[in-house]
């Protein structure tokens, strides 16, 4: 579908964003990000290029019987890099989930919580875990770079 396609169809479901998970090579290749206007998609940085992605289903072996994930907050990074700090507003601004300390997560009944750190050189991965065992349940991106100057 064309991205006219995608903006026409968010307007006929009244969403106001849009998530576009692109391929290549038969494995994610880059996550974009839109809100939806009246001209169509606007594109909200960064462009998130992804190295591999391990998906939920991967964890099913090492995970808790499988749940619906109901609450969700992001853990902040207790020594953050500019790119993470960065990233983690973003996402929490675009999918309007808080940002709190681990401690903070479990004490305020989350259930899960996405974590986002630094893994060099250069890179991020940002995994899903459950409150308050920590259990990684997918899925679990890896970033190869973000570009944060996109052309609208």
């Amino acid at each position: 579908m064309s991205l006219g396609g995608v903006a026409e169809k968010a307007l006929a479901l009244d969403a106001e964003k849009v998530i576009i998970v692109g391929k290549w090579r038969g494995d994610s290749g880059k996550i974009q990000l839109f809100r939806t206007s009246a001209k169509g998609l606007d594109v909200i940085p960064p462009l998130i290029y992804v190295k591999g992605a391990k998906l939920r289903r991967d964890f099913e072996e090492n995970s808790p019987r499988r749940k619906r994930i109901r609450s969700v907050a992001i853990a902040a990074s207790k020594t953050p890099s500019l790119e993470v700090k960065r990233l983690q507003n973003v996402l929490s601004e675009f999918f309007n989930i808080p940002v709190f300390s681990l401690e903070e997560i479990h004490d305020r009944k989350f259930e899960a919580a996405m974590q986002i750190s630094a893994d060099p050189p250069n890179r991020m991965i940002i995994t899903f875990k459950l409150i308050p065992d920590l259990v990684e349940i997918g899925p679990q991106i890896r970033v190869s770079h973000l570009v944060w100057e996109l052309n609208r």
